[in-house]
C-alpha cells in the first residue's frame, strides 16, 4: 500500500465506494477517520456518486419518511424503507428547501425558522445556529442551495424575502455563523408578487427561477449564482417562449442545467430544454401533457407511476407526462430533483 500510495488509494478507490463501505472504513484508525471526514473526499465522494444511475426517491409524506429505489424510471417500492427525522419530529413540520450531494437543508416549522441540514443515509445532522431566520420561512418567497466554495468548504446560501427586500447570506457549519453577500440590483424581487424556486445545481453554479403572475404578467426571470465567487447574475429565459401562462421548472441532468417549460396556448404543451452556451437548445418534447386535477392529485402516491411523471411549478400547477423511451433514458441521468407533490415533499437524489 505504500508503494501505491495512500492518497492515491483515497483518491481513486474510496471515493467509489458506497457510504456503508466508507462508514466501515472510518473505523479502521483515526487517519481513516481523518481522511474520510474531510470536506475535499465528501465532495469528490458526492461528484462521483453523482455518476451513477442508480437513484432514490425521498418522499416526506402525511406520517413517514420513505426512501424507494428508482429503477428503470420506476419505483421499486417492494423494497421500500422508512426513515425517521432527527429528534423524532413529525413529517407534517418539515419542508425541503434544498439538496445537494446527498444532503438536505431542511426547514423545522414546527419551531419558528429551525434549518437543519441533513444526510438520510448516515443519519448526521447539523442545526444551523445563529439569529440570521428570527421569522418564519415563507415557501414561495425565499430559498436556499447547498454548496462547496473556492476552498472546498460546505456552504448553506439562503435568500430571504421580507417587506419587499431580498437579502442573501451565506452560513459556514464550519464557523457556525452568517454573512451577507451582494444580491442582485434589482429591489422588487423582495415582494410578495413574485415567486422564488428551490436552487437547482449544475457544475459551479445554482440557478433560481423567480416568477410574477400579477404584475407584469407572466414575468420570469433567472438568476445565477456562482459558487467560487459566490455573485450572482441575471440570465435570459428562453426567448422562444412568449406565450402565457408559460411555467418553468428547473432540472439538473448530467451535470448540465435543462429547464422544463409548460404553456398553454391552443393547447398544452410541455418541452425540455438544455442551457449551454448563454443559450437554450430544446431536446425533447414531452408527450401527451395533462394538467392533473385535485382528485387526481389525491389519488397519485408517488411522482413516477407507470411511466407517467408529474411536473409541478413553484406556483403548485401540476402537470402529468409520459415518458418515452427515449426520453426515459435520457433522464435516467437526472441528478438533484426537488419536487412538491399535494402535501408532499418528494426529492430524487443520489445515496
Amino acid at each position: 500500500m505504500e508503494n501505491i500510495g495512500f492518497q492515491v488509494i483515497v483518491d481513486e478507490i474510496f471515493t467509489r465506494l458506497s457510504v456503508e463501505d466508507i462508514g466501515r472504513l472510518k473505523c479502521l484508525s483515526k487517519n481513516f477517520y481523518r481522511e474520510l471526514s474531510s470536506h475535499g473526499f465528501q465532495m469528490m465522494h458526492g461528484l462521483r456518486s453523482g455518476d451513477s444511475l442508480q437513484k432514490k426517491l425521498l418522499s416526506f409524506k402525511d406520517t413517514s419518511i420513505v426512501v424507494d429505489d428508482v429503477v428503470a424510471g420506476n419505483l421499486d417500492v417492494v423494497r421500500s424503507k422508512t426513515l425517521s427525522f432527527p429528534n423524532n419530529v413529525h413529517p407534517t413540520f418539515l419542508r425541503i428547501l434544498s439538496s445537494f450531494n446527498g444532503l438536505l437543508l431542511v426547514c423545522n416549522e414546527g419551531i419558528c425558522c429551525e434549518l437543519i441540514l441533513w444526510n438520510p443515509t448516515t443519519r448526521r445532522y447539523k442545526v444551523l445556529s445563529g439569529d440570521y431566520l428570527n421569522y418564519n420561512h415563507d415557501q414561495n418567497s425565499d430559498t436556499s442551495g447547498i454548496y462547496f466554495d473556492q476552498f472546498n468548504d460546505l456552504k448553506v446560501l439562503n435568500i430571504r424575502c421580507y417587506r419587499n427586500v431580498a437579502t442573501a447570506r451565506v452560513y459556514s457549519p464550519r464557523r457556525e455563523s452568517w454573512r451577507t453577500i451582494n444580491f442582485v440590483s434589482v429591489n422588487n424581487y423582495g415582494s410578495s408578487g413574485y415567486s422564488w424556486s428551490t436552487g437547482v445545481y449544475a457544475d459551479t453554479t445554482i440557478y433560481f427561477m423567480v416568477s410574477n403572475y400579477w404584475y407584469p404578467l407572466g414575468e420570469r426571470n433567472i438568476i445565477a449564482f456562482d459558487v467560487l465567487s459566490e455573485t450572482f447574475r441575471m440570465l435570459r429565459f428562453p426567448e422562444s417562449i412568449v406565450v402565457n401562462p408559460c411555467q418553468g421548472h428547473f432540472l439538473t441532468i448530467a451535470k448540465r442545467l435543462h429547464l422544463i417549460v409548460i404553456r398553454k396556448s391552443a393547447e398544452l404543451t410541455a418541452d425540455l430544454l438544455r442551457y449551454e452556451e448563454e443559450g437554450w437548445m430544446k431536446v425533447f418534447a414531452f408527450n401527451n401533457p395533462c394538467v392533473v386535477d385535485y382528485i387526481d392529485r389525491r389519488r397519485r402516491t408517488n411522482i413516477i407511476e407507470n411511466n407517467k411523471w408529474l411536473i409541478t411549478s413553484i406556483w403548485e400547477d401540476m402537470v402529468e407526462v409520459d415518458l418515452s423511451n427515449e426520453l426515459l433514458k435520457y433522464l435516467q441521468h437526472v441528478e438533484v430533483e426537488v419536487v412538491e407533490i399535494w402535501l408532499k415533499l418528494i426529492c430524487a437524489m443520489n445515496f
